[in-house]
Protein backbone atom coordinates (compact mmCIF):
# COMPACT_ATOMS: atom_id res chain seq x y z
CA UNK A 1 0.00 0.00 0.00
CA UNK A 2 1.25 3.49 -0.86
CA UNK A 3 2.57 5.11 2.31
CA UNK A 4 0.67 8.29 1.53
CA UNK A 5 -2.66 6.50 2.07
CA UNK A 6 -4.50 5.51 5.22
CA UNK A 7 -7.20 2.87 5.18
CA UNK A 8 -10.49 2.27 6.92
CA UNK A 9 -12.61 -0.88 7.07
CA UNK A 10 -15.96 -0.51 8.82
CA UNK A 11 -17.20 2.42 10.98
CA UNK A 12 -14.94 4.58 13.05
CA UNK A 13 -15.65 7.69 15.04
CA UNK A 14 -14.52 11.16 13.98
CA UNK A 15 -11.25 12.35 15.45
CA UNK A 16 -11.75 14.02 18.81
CA UNK A 17 -10.47 17.54 19.29
CA UNK A 18 -7.17 17.45 21.11
CA UNK A 19 -6.32 13.91 20.02
CA UNK A 20 -2.88 13.29 18.56
CA UNK A 21 -2.87 12.95 14.75
CA UNK A 22 -1.69 9.63 13.46
CA UNK A 23 1.71 9.68 11.77
CA UNK A 24 1.50 9.86 7.96
CA UNK A 25 1.49 6.45 6.36
CA UNK A 26 0.06 4.57 9.35
CA UNK A 27 -2.93 2.47 8.31
CA UNK A 28 -6.05 2.77 10.42
CA UNK A 29 -7.86 -0.55 10.70
CA UNK A 30 -11.18 -0.94 12.47
CA UNK A 31 -13.66 -3.84 12.69
CA UNK A 32 -15.71 -4.87 9.71
CA UNK A 33 -19.42 -4.31 10.22
CA UNK A 34 -22.59 -5.48 8.53
CA UNK A 35 -26.10 -4.12 8.21
CA UNK A 36 -24.87 -0.71 7.10
CA UNK A 37 -27.92 1.43 6.17
CA UNK A 38 -28.09 1.99 2.43
CA UNK A 39 -30.39 3.79 0.05
CA UNK A 40 -30.89 4.27 -3.67
CA UNK A 41 -30.37 1.82 -6.53
CA UNK A 42 -27.10 0.45 -5.16
CA UNK A 43 -28.76 -0.76 -1.94
CA UNK A 44 -30.54 -3.62 -3.71
CA UNK A 45 -27.21 -5.40 -4.12
CA UNK A 46 -25.89 -4.43 -0.70
CA UNK A 47 -23.76 -1.63 -2.13
CA UNK A 48 -23.75 2.04 -1.19
CA UNK A 49 -22.29 5.11 -2.86
CA UNK A 50 -18.69 5.75 -1.88
CA UNK A 51 -19.24 9.29 -0.58
CA UNK A 52 -22.07 8.08 1.68
CA UNK A 53 -19.93 5.23 2.98
CA UNK A 54 -17.04 7.57 3.76
CA UNK A 55 -19.42 9.83 5.70
CA UNK A 56 -20.79 6.82 7.62
CA UNK A 57 -17.22 5.88 8.57
CA UNK A 58 -16.66 9.38 9.97
CA UNK A 59 -13.88 10.09 7.49
CA UNK A 60 -15.44 13.28 6.11
CA UNK A 61 -18.67 14.77 4.78
CA UNK A 62 -20.17 13.61 1.47
CA UNK A 63 -19.18 16.87 -0.21
CA UNK A 64 -15.65 16.54 1.11
CA UNK A 65 -15.52 12.93 -0.09
CA UNK A 66 -16.45 14.02 -3.60
CA UNK A 67 -13.68 16.61 -3.52
CA UNK A 68 -11.12 14.03 -2.37
CA UNK A 69 -12.25 11.56 -5.03
CA UNK A 70 -11.93 14.24 -7.72
CA UNK A 71 -8.40 15.02 -6.51
CA UNK A 72 -7.39 11.37 -6.68
CA UNK A 73 -6.96 11.08 -2.92
CA UNK A 74 -9.17 7.99 -2.45
CA UNK A 75 -8.67 4.34 -3.36
CA UNK A 76 -11.08 1.45 -2.99
CA UNK A 77 -9.54 -1.99 -2.57
CA UNK A 78 -6.28 -0.59 -3.92
CA UNK A 79 -7.73 0.99 -7.10
CA UNK A 80 -8.31 4.73 -7.68
CA UNK A 81 -11.88 5.69 -6.78
CA UNK A 82 -14.30 7.25 -9.25
CA UNK A 83 -17.16 9.64 -8.58
CA UNK A 84 -20.43 7.90 -7.69
CA UNK A 85 -18.75 4.53 -7.25
CA UNK A 86 -20.82 1.92 -5.36
CA UNK A 87 -18.91 0.01 -2.68
CA UNK A 88 -19.54 -2.98 -0.45
CA UNK A 89 -19.72 -2.54 3.34
CA UNK A 90 -16.40 -4.39 3.76
CA UNK A 91 -14.55 -2.46 1.04
CA UNK A 92 -11.10 -1.20 1.99
CA UNK A 93 -11.14 2.59 1.64
CA UNK A 94 -7.78 4.34 1.64
CA UNK A 95 -7.36 8.10 1.94
CA UNK A 96 -4.22 10.00 0.98
CA UNK A 97 -2.48 11.81 3.82
CA UNK A 98 -2.92 15.07 1.89
CA UNK A 99 -6.63 14.83 2.70
CA UNK A 100 -5.86 14.37 6.38
CA UNK A 101 -3.56 17.39 6.33
CA UNK A 102 -6.24 19.47 4.64
CA UNK A 103 -8.76 18.36 7.24
CA UNK A 104 -6.52 19.45 10.13
CA UNK A 105 -6.56 22.98 8.76
CA UNK A 106 -10.35 23.24 8.87
CA UNK A 107 -11.76 25.48 11.59
CA UNK A 108 -14.83 25.40 13.79
CA UNK A 109 -15.90 28.76 15.17
CA UNK A 110 -18.30 29.61 17.99
CA UNK A 111 -20.08 32.94 17.76
CA UNK A 112 -22.54 34.70 20.03
CA UNK A 113 -25.01 35.74 17.35
CA UNK A 114 -26.72 39.09 17.91
CA UNK A 115 -30.34 39.87 17.06
CA UNK A 116 -30.72 41.01 13.45
CA UNK A 117 -28.33 38.53 11.85
CA UNK A 118 -29.42 35.38 10.05
CA UNK A 119 -27.64 32.06 10.49
CA UNK A 120 -27.09 31.17 6.84
CA UNK A 121 -27.41 33.03 3.56
CA UNK A 122 -28.26 36.73 3.53
CA UNK A 123 -32.00 37.31 3.19
CA UNK A 124 -34.42 40.25 3.17
CA UNK A 125 -31.57 42.70 3.60
CA UNK A 126 -30.22 40.97 6.71
CA UNK A 127 -26.58 39.93 6.90
CA UNK A 128 -25.42 36.41 7.82
CA UNK A 129 -23.59 35.95 11.11
CA UNK A 130 -20.44 34.88 9.25
CA UNK A 131 -19.72 38.53 8.37
CA UNK A 132 -18.81 39.02 12.03
CA UNK A 133 -15.95 36.51 11.74
CA UNK A 134 -13.22 39.12 11.40
CA UNK A 135 -10.05 39.55 13.47
CA UNK A 136 -11.38 42.63 15.27
CA UNK A 137 -14.34 40.61 16.59
CA UNK A 138 -12.29 37.72 17.95
CA UNK A 139 -12.81 37.41 21.70
CA UNK A 140 -9.69 38.55 23.50
CA UNK A 141 -9.98 35.59 25.88
CA UNK A 142 -9.85 33.06 23.03
CA UNK A 143 -6.68 31.13 23.87
CA UNK A 144 -6.47 29.08 20.67
CA UNK A 145 -3.12 29.20 18.90
CA UNK A 146 -4.97 29.27 15.60
CA UNK A 147 -4.26 32.41 13.57
CA UNK A 148 -7.12 33.98 11.68
CA UNK A 149 -6.87 34.10 7.91
CA UNK A 150 -9.38 34.88 5.15
CA UNK A 151 -9.10 31.29 3.87
CA UNK A 152 -11.01 30.24 6.98
CA UNK A 153 -14.12 31.87 5.54
CA UNK A 154 -14.20 29.52 2.55
CA UNK A 155 -16.86 26.89 3.10
CA UNK A 156 -17.55 28.18 6.63
CA UNK A 157 -21.21 27.30 7.18
CA UNK A 158 -23.64 27.16 10.11
CA UNK A 159 -24.18 23.77 11.71
CA UNK A 160 -27.72 24.46 12.80
CA UNK A 161 -29.97 27.51 12.70
CA UNK A 162 -30.71 30.31 15.14
CA UNK A 163 -33.46 32.65 14.00
CA UNK A 164 -32.98 36.35 13.35
CA UNK A 165 -34.71 37.44 16.58
CA UNK A 166 -32.61 35.15 18.79
CA UNK A 167 -29.14 35.46 20.26
CA UNK A 168 -26.59 33.01 21.54
CA UNK A 169 -24.36 30.15 20.53
CA UNK A 170 -24.04 29.49 16.81
CA UNK A 171 -21.53 27.02 15.36
CA UNK A 172 -19.85 27.81 12.05
CA UNK A 173 -17.61 25.11 10.64
CA UNK A 174 -15.58 24.04 7.62
CA UNK A 175 -15.53 20.47 8.93
CA UNK A 176 -18.24 18.23 7.51
CA UNK A 177 -17.75 15.77 10.38
CA UNK A 178 -18.78 18.47 12.88
CA UNK A 179 -21.80 19.44 10.77
CA UNK A 180 -22.90 15.81 10.52
CA UNK A 181 -22.56 15.38 14.29
CA UNK A 182 -24.68 18.44 15.04
CA UNK A 183 -27.33 18.40 12.31
CA UNK A 184 -27.16 14.92 10.78
CA UNK A 185 -30.40 12.99 10.60
CA UNK A 186 -29.35 10.75 13.49
CA UNK A 187 -27.95 13.54 15.69
CA UNK A 188 -28.64 13.21 19.42
CA UNK A 189 -26.83 16.41 20.41
CA UNK A 190 -28.71 18.53 22.98
CA UNK A 191 -29.30 22.25 22.47
CA UNK A 192 -30.13 24.34 25.54
CA UNK A 193 -32.04 27.64 25.45
CA UNK A 194 -33.15 30.27 27.96
CA UNK A 195 -36.50 31.67 26.90
CA UNK A 196 -38.15 34.76 28.37
CA UNK A 197 -41.95 34.64 28.02
CA UNK A 198 -45.19 36.43 28.81
CA UNK A 199 -48.64 34.91 29.24
CA UNK A 200 -51.51 37.20 28.35
CA UNK A 201 -51.01 40.40 30.35
CA UNK A 202 -48.61 38.72 32.79
CA UNK A 203 -44.94 39.51 32.15
CA UNK A 204 -43.21 39.22 35.55
CA UNK A 205 -44.60 36.21 37.41
CA UNK A 206 -45.59 34.03 34.49
CA UNK A 207 -44.78 30.83 36.37
CA UNK A 208 -47.53 31.52 38.90
CA UNK A 209 -50.32 31.82 36.31
CA UNK A 210 -49.19 29.42 33.59
CA UNK A 211 -51.18 26.12 33.79
CA UNK A 212 -49.18 23.01 34.67
CA UNK A 213 -50.93 20.95 32.02
CA UNK A 214 -49.63 23.36 29.37
CA UNK A 215 -46.11 23.01 30.72
CA UNK A 216 -46.54 19.25 30.34
CA UNK A 217 -47.56 19.79 26.71
CA UNK A 218 -44.37 21.72 26.05
CA UNK A 219 -42.43 18.73 27.33
CA UNK A 220 -44.28 16.25 25.13
CA UNK A 221 -47.45 16.23 23.08
CA UNK A 222 -47.12 19.04 20.54
CA UNK A 223 -46.75 18.74 16.77
CA UNK A 224 -45.29 21.01 14.12
CA UNK A 225 -45.70 20.75 10.37
CA UNK A 226 -47.81 17.64 10.81
CA UNK A 227 -45.13 15.77 12.78
CA UNK A 228 -45.06 14.98 16.50
CA UNK A 229 -42.19 16.64 18.30
CA UNK A 230 -39.66 14.62 20.25
CA UNK A 231 -39.80 14.88 24.07
CA UNK A 232 -38.11 18.00 25.43
CA UNK A 233 -36.87 19.13 28.81
CA UNK A 234 -38.78 22.28 29.79
CA UNK A 235 -38.58 23.83 33.26
CA UNK A 236 -38.85 27.22 34.88
CA UNK A 237 -35.49 28.95 35.29
CA UNK A 238 -37.14 31.85 37.13
CA UNK A 239 -40.73 33.25 37.23
CA UNK A 240 -40.46 34.75 33.72
CA UNK A 241 -37.96 32.48 32.00
CA UNK A 242 -38.09 28.88 30.81
CA UNK A 243 -35.18 26.54 30.11
CA UNK A 244 -35.61 24.33 27.03
CA UNK A 245 -33.37 21.39 26.11
CA UNK A 246 -34.09 19.97 22.65
CA UNK A 247 -32.61 17.28 20.43
CA UNK A 248 -34.15 18.62 17.23
CA UNK A 249 -34.26 21.98 15.51
CA UNK A 250 -37.29 22.76 13.39
CA UNK A 251 -37.61 26.30 12.06
CA UNK A 252 -38.55 28.69 14.90
CA UNK A 253 -39.45 25.61 16.93
CA UNK A 254 -39.47 27.08 20.43
CA UNK A 255 -41.44 30.18 19.42
CA UNK A 256 -44.02 28.04 17.63
CA UNK A 257 -44.27 25.62 20.57
CA UNK A 258 -44.89 28.51 22.94
CA UNK A 259 -47.55 29.98 20.66
CA UNK A 260 -49.48 26.71 20.82
CA UNK A 261 -49.82 26.99 24.61
CA UNK A 262 -50.51 30.72 24.76
CA UNK A 263 -47.03 31.95 25.62
CA UNK A 264 -45.33 34.84 23.83
CA UNK A 265 -41.55 34.73 23.55
CA UNK A 266 -39.92 38.07 24.39
CA UNK A 267 -36.34 36.82 24.35
CA UNK A 268 -34.50 33.64 23.31
CA UNK A 269 -30.87 32.75 23.91
CA UNK A 270 -29.05 29.51 23.09
CA UNK A 271 -26.51 28.78 25.81
CA UNK A 272 -25.24 25.27 25.07
CA UNK A 273 -24.77 22.78 22.24
CA UNK A 274 -23.79 19.32 23.47
CA UNK A 275 -20.87 19.76 25.88
CA UNK A 276 -19.93 23.21 24.59
CA UNK A 277 -21.26 26.23 26.50
CA UNK A 278 -21.65 29.82 25.39
CA UNK A 279 -20.04 30.90 28.65
CA UNK A 280 -18.90 34.52 28.79
CA UNK A 281 -18.46 34.97 25.05
CA UNK A 282 -19.75 38.53 24.37
CA UNK A 283 -22.55 39.19 21.89
CA UNK A 284 -21.17 39.75 18.39
CA UNK A 285 -17.80 38.15 19.16
CA UNK A 286 -16.37 34.73 18.27
CA UNK A 287 -13.73 32.22 19.25
CA UNK A 288 -12.28 28.99 17.91
CA UNK A 289 -13.46 25.65 19.24
CA UNK A 290 -10.66 24.74 21.63
CA UNK A 291 -8.51 21.65 21.10
CA UNK A 292 -9.85 20.04 24.28
CA UNK A 293 -13.53 20.70 23.44
CA UNK A 294 -15.95 18.37 21.70
CA UNK A 295 -19.69 18.39 21.24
Amino acid sequence: MDESFKSSRGPRSAAQPGSQPKPPGVAVRVPKVSNVPTSGPASASGLVRLNKRMAELGLCSRREADDWIARGWVRVNGAPAVMGQPVAPDARIEVDRQAEQQQRQQVTILINKPVGYVSGQAEDGHEPAVVLVQPQNRWRECNSRMRWGPEQLRGLAPAGRLDIDSIGLLVLTQDGRVARQLIGENSEIEKEYLVRVSYGAETTNVQAVFPREKLALLRHGLSLDGQALRPAQVDWQNPEQLRFVLKEGKKRQIRRMCEQVGLFVTGLKRVRIGRVNLGHLPVGQWRYLAAHESF
